[in-house]
């Protein structure tokens, strides 16, 4: 099951900008509801650093599928400081994270 954790940086004037981008991504997963594919964004307190966290159980993940996912992906280069590095991870434990 392809799971991923994505972190970057936007520059300051971005922040809000970005989040409403990712909000559209959710209205639009919230809309269309793609099975077997759960998702979270979070934006941590020093307001610029977002951290998306994916697990599918399908590959290629259903996100590629969502509009507004290509819409967000379009300019994010040009929002960040730091730019989204993808990393691969296993789940050791979690209680009701991944509602299993």
């Amino acid at each position: 099951m392809p799971q991923s954790i994505i972190r970057y940086r936007t520059t300051p004037g971005q922040a809000e900008a970005n989040a409403e981008l990712v909000r559209a991504v959710y209205a639009e997963l919230h809309r269309t509801r793609p099975d077997g594919f759960r998702y979270t964004t979070l934006q941590l307190d020093d307001e610029v650093t977002f951290v998306h966290i994916a697990r599918s159980e399908r590959d290629p993940s259903p996100i590629l599928e969502v509009r507004a996912f290509g819409e967000f992906q379009a300019g994010i280069r040009e929002r960040c400081a730091e730019p989204p590095v993808a990393q691969a991870f296993t789940e050791v434990g979690s209680y009701r994270f991944f509602g299993d």
